[in-house]
């Protein structure tokens, strides 16, 4: 029986699990439940994408708050074990709070991902922070339908001055939601922003950048392949973005560095960034496809201390891990022949459908293919601001592998 403080508000809709699904993953912190798990009646079908309801169990107890969007095959998102939970600003703040404490804890700059959806509890929300200024990304639609409670509990906790909207997320669409961008409080930046990560600066573009503007989750990795690349070493860093790992290492040291990427506005940043850095005369970009500018350099016969790939996810579900397994196979092969003896290798994947060992199967078989005996030095994942909820595989989605050929 519930109490009177989990008693559920009697103005909610509620949608209940049929008898096979799996109610025990959920009461033990799994947080979604997909549409084949749900009763779908007229009753639930006719509720608005990213209602509010109360999820039951087959025999009627209550499992707590969920979003509903009965459009998608993952029809329910867990918000709160409180059924009678309300999600208005108190509730954010409190979140956003929580988030925090764990921020000042592991980062001692104001740059870095503050909310990283189910693992920080705020279901298909990514918030990413620079200075001032958070970037949102509301990627469900319940998360669209309460920006305004959202905004006020950021600016409340962060002090923040600007808060804006991103809405590039590939979930979106699946959603039901449009790819409109928004001011939702301040003003949007009329510059690049500058980010300092291990020893370099990045320019960030917040308004026209991918996803939020920067890739936070790679900053332990980018330290650890700097240290690879060594004194004077050369390095080439493939699908760089906005010059990621070329960058922090030529901030340690690196002699020079070669960034490839197949955008021109993501080059332009990062030859920015050079120059912010103080290395822009050991810095050179080549825009490309990856594939064929890996196979144009072996064909002039170019070698490096330290290659890098950072492709973006080739296997982003299920239905594409084989063919996404023979992209990163391919990477790896091509990568590898750029390899200077002794040198090394980092291969990275942000896929969640090919797990850390497929992804290193996969690569090595493509090491194996470019005729190259690799030791395993170090596997990587994402850093402290993306943590990862144990009972969801998929918030702990990147992997990085570094080798010595």
């Amino acid at each position: 029986m519930t109490s009177p403080e989990t008693a559920p508000r009697p103005d909610r809709p509620t949608v209940r699990l049929k008898p096979k699904a799996n109610a025990r993953a959920l009461r033990h912190g799994f947080p979604w439940v997909y549409a084949n798990e749900l009763v779908t009646d007229r009753r639930t079908r006719a509720l608005a994408p990213g209602a509010l309801a109360v999820l039951e169990d087959d025999a009627r107890v209550p499992l707590g708050l969920v979003t509903v969007n009965p459009g998608s095959k993952l029809i329910a998102r867990m918000l709160d074990r409180d059924p009678a939970a309300v999600p208005d600003v108190a509730w954010f703040a409190a979140h956003i709070r929580h988030a925090l404490a764990l921020r000042a804890r592991t980062h001692d700059t104001p740059h870095y991902r503050l909310i990283h959806a189910e693992a920080d509890g705020l279901p298909g929300i990514v918030i990413d922070r620079f200075g001032d200024t958070c970037v949102v990304q509301p990627n469900a639609a319940w998360a669209e339908a309460h920006l305004a409670p959202l905004t006020e509990a950021l600016i409340l906790e962060t002090g923040v001055a600007h808060v804006l909207k991103n809405a590039s997320g590939r979930t979106r669409a699946l959603e039901g939601l449009d790819s409109e961008n928004a001011v939702l409080a301040g003003k949007a930046p009329d510059a690049p922003v500058e980010v300092p990560m291990n020893g370099a600066v990045y320019m960030a573009d917040l308004t026209g950048g991918q996803k939020t503007g920067l890739f936070f989750d790679q900053r332990p990795n980018h330290a650890f392949a700097a240290r690879l690349a060594g004194k004077g070493g050369a390095v080439l860093d493939v699908f760089s973005h906005v010059g990621g790992f070329a960058l922090a290492a030529l901030a340690a040291g690196a002699g020079r560095a070669l960034a490839v990427d197949g955008s021109a506005a993501a080059l332009e940043l990062a030859e920015a960034g050079a120059r912010a850095s103080g290395v822009a005369e050991r810095f050179a970009t080549r825009r490309g496809d990856a594939f064929e500018t890996m196979t144009a350099l072996a064909a002039e016969g170019a070698t490096f201390d330290l290659v890098i790939c950072d492709p973006p996810a080739f296997a982003p579900s299920k239905q594409a891990l084989d063919a996404g397994l023979r992209a990163y196979e391919r990477v790896a092969r091509l990568a590898a022949g750029l390899v200077a003896p002794g040198g090394y290798l980092g291969l990275c994947s942000c896929s969640h459908a090919a797990d850390l060992g497929a992804f290193r199967a996969a690569s090595a078989r493509g090491i194996g293919r470019a005729g190259r005996n690799a030791q395993v030095l170090h596997s990587g994942q994402a850093g402290p601001d993306h943590p990862m909820l144990p009972q969801l595989a998929e918030s702990g989605y990147l992997k990085a592998v570094f080798y010595r050929l």
